[in-house]
Formats: C-alpha cells, structure tokens, sequence
C-alpha cells in the first residue's frame, strides 16, 4: 500500500501518540498518586470513593488512572494519611466509624487490607508518624449524638511491620481505649475537636478544639510516648496563650470538614517540628506558634497574619520554606516562612476552585500543589493544581487545571512514584 505525504503524516503522528500514550500508561513520567477522597455514595454498598490521580514529574498534570475511582471501604470518608513507607493508605469512613487500610500498588491501584473500628464515634480526622496512627473523633464512645452531644477524644492505634494497624492504645489513667478533650478547670464544658496535627518529629500531638459552653477555642498538646500513650501537656490546661480567639461558631457536627465554618479550622506545623500554624475560620487568620523545645509548649509568635474569609485547610512544605493556605472564597493564599523566626509574609493569592477544602504538597519533588475542591452545587468536585517556585513560593496553574473528580471531595493524601508497571 501506498501512502501519500498527508497520509504519512498521520500515520507519525498516529505512532507518536501511541508511543506517548504506552509511556504514560507505565508511568515513566509519574511523579506522585494522589488520592483524593469522595464522600457522596456510590455502588451498592452506599460507599464513599477514592478518585486516583498520576502526576506528571515534568509538567504537574494529572489524569486518574485506570479503574479509578476505586471504592473507600466505608460510607462518608473524610480523612486520609498515608504509612511511613508510602506503600500504605489508610482511609477514615465517618458513617461507619472505620478506618480502611489499603496497600498501593506500583501502579497506583488500592487494594483493602483490614478495617478497624474507631474507638469514639464520628471520626473526622487523622495524622501519622513513624510509629502511630492518631484518630481525632467529634464524640467520645458512649451514647453522644448530635441531638445530644458530648466531647471529642483521641484514639492512637500501633502501625505495626506490615503496616497493618494494632489495637488502639490503652490509656493507663482510665483503661479506655481513647483520650477525652477535657479542661481541668472546666470538665464538664463540651469541646469539639476541630483538627489534629503530629509534628515530624512525631513527639507531639497538637489539637484545636471549640469550647461550646464558653464560646473559645483552645489549642490542647499531648506528648507521645514510646507506646504510644499520650500525655497532657501543662496538666491539660490550654496552651500558653490560651484562647486564640473568642465568639460563636456555626454548628460543624457530622460537617467536617469544615466547610463553612468558623474559629478553628485547621493546624500543620513545620519540617523542623520547631513551628506551628492554626487557621481561625472566623477572623480569616493564620496563627503562628513556636515550640518549646523539650516541652512541647507553644507560645505564640506575632500578630496573626490574614488568609482571606474562612481559611479551611493548610499545608507546610516539607522542603521549602513555603506554607500554603485554602480559603472559602476559592483561594490559595502562599506565605514564606521566615527562617529562625518561624513568622509568615504572604506571597501572593492564588484562583483555586469552588470551596477547597483540603490541600497537599506532592511528596516526591515538592514541586506541585494540589487542592480539593467541594463544588457543592455540581455533580462533580475538581482537583486544582498548580507548579510552585521554589525560590519565590509563587504559584501557576498547570495545564488543564482544574481537574474532574467525583462529587463531595473531602480529603487528599499522596505518595511517591515507586516504579513503572
């Protein structure tokens, strides 16, 4: 058969797309997974969803890859961490107060392992270190509902060899299986947990909490032992500085993530474990803390700086000096960090999409950052992404950004590319 020199040029080009397509496909070009979590129900079971994103190493674009979205394991999930090794995803299912383990595959596909019940109910949020899993759950394991509700509690759970988690610990002051938010001077005031955070060094777990009684808002610490048993720092008491902020919050029971809510909202810190950061939804504020080195004990460290209405999510670069915060208006606002001082100077504002309520960093290059977007009135949640500069922190869109992902995004979690196909 004869070509003529249109039909030639096809043909190359047909070749070129296949060959750019099989390379894709084995993921020679793939940074990072990321998973991003659905909480609108799905399939016969009425389970949430894990929508699978590859990331482009060259240009951050992201695509989901075969077969997702893959099933959550639970219904409503809302909170995702992954293992030390990244080989592991663990998935938290509200609705079902489960946690889901899953290994990754090289290819980025889920593969359930075991589920575990959470110790209290409504479990809305999670952190990892080497060693630990810390599940933050709205209301502690007894007859509390949002008709009647009690405090939160804390559950730890062992991250054995295989990745598998362990029975939850057993608090020695109590014999429960959970720690309670409670404040000493004030035991029967009702605090809801509104995040948690665990430092790298894994010595610590930092908790933001609204006290409903009095209408403040607490930052509570706990040091980690080497069983993973929490205790209180300064006896429980708030931290140094107290509340950082006073006024009423709008109900967030069984809303988390909080996505139009106020005070509190969520806490990171950064790759030296030696700073702190908590977004106050209500002022639109990022509160800045140091660590106390050897207590854990935080002071605060300047005037909060702005982050625009209802700061939802944030995440602190682990490599760069860079923090990045989400907004309720549909924004990223970018900080520098100041080295030695820990002390925040924004960099710019970033278009994201509608209500990002969770953001992350891809852990291989910490070149990409990605936000998840609720989109509550389509069918259909996005994922943002954007390239940052590592010199300068600065932001812009990669191509095709947004991204389609199923409806009701809640969560993000990501891991390292560990091979081809």
């Amino acid at each position: 058969m004869k070509f003529n020199k249109s039909s030639q040029l096809l043909l190359a080009s047909a070749v070129s797309l296949l060959a750019a397509g099989l390379l894709a496909a084995c993921g020679s070009d793939t940074t990072d997974f990321v998973f991003v979590a659905s909480s609108k129900a799905a399939g016969t079971n009425s389970y949430g969803q894990i929508d699978i994103f590859e990331v482009n190493s060259v240009s951050g674009a992201m695509r989901q890859i075969p077969s997702s979205p893959f099933p959550s394991g639970g219904r409503n999930p809302v909170a995702e961490a992954v293992s030390p090794d990244n080989t592991n995803l663990y998935v938290v299912n509200q609705d079902d107060n489960t946690i889901v383990q899953f290994v990754i595959g090289n290819d980025g596909k889920l593969y359930p392992q075991n589920t575990v019940n959470t110790a209290g109910t409504y479990p809305f949020a999670v952190a990892a270190n080497g060693s630990n899993l810390f599940v933050l759950d709205t209301y502690q394991p007894r007859a509390c509902s949002t008709d009647s509700p009690c405090s939160g509690s804390i559950a730890v759970y062992p991250i054995q060899t295989t990745d598998t988690l362990g029975s939850a610990v057993t608090n020695p002051s109590s014999g429960a299986t959970y720690w309670p938010l409670t404040l000493p001077s004030s035991p029967t005031d009702l605090l809801e947990p509104t995040a948690i955070n665990v430092p790298a060094s894994g010595a610590y777990v930092y908790v933001t909490a609204y006290d409903w009684t009095k209408s403040a808002n607490y930052i509570f610490g706990f040091s980690v032992g080497s069983n993973g048993a929490l205790t209180t720092l300064n006896g429980g008491a708030p931290l140094a500085g107290g509340a950082f902020a006073t006024g009423p919050c709008s109900s967030t029971y069984l809303n988390a993530p909080y996505l139009a809510g106020t005070c509190p909202a969520a806490i990171a810190s950064d790759s030296t474990s030696s700073y702190v950061y908590v977004t106050d939804a209500e002022n639109g504020t990022v509160h800045s803390y140091l660590v106390a080195s050897g207590t854990g004990l935080l002071s605060e460290l300047s005037t909060p700086i702005s982050a625009g209405g209802q700061p939802l999510a944030i995440a602190v670069d682990t490599k760069y000096p860079y923090a990045y915060v989400t907004n309720a208006a549909g924004n990223v606002q970018a900080y520098s960090i100041t080295s030695g001082s820990g002390a925040l100077t924004s960099i710019g504002l970033y278009v994201a999409g509608i209500e990002p309520v969770a953001i992350g960093i891809d852990p291989s290059t910490n070149h990409f950052v990605f936000t998840v977007n609720f989109n509550p009135s389509e069918t259909y949640g996005t994922v943002s992404d954007f390239q940052m500069s590592t010199t300068a922190g600065t932001l812009i869109n990669t191509q095709g950004s947004p991204y389609a992902g199923s409806a009701q995004l809640t969560a993000v979690a990501a891991v390292p590319h560990r091979g081809s196909h």
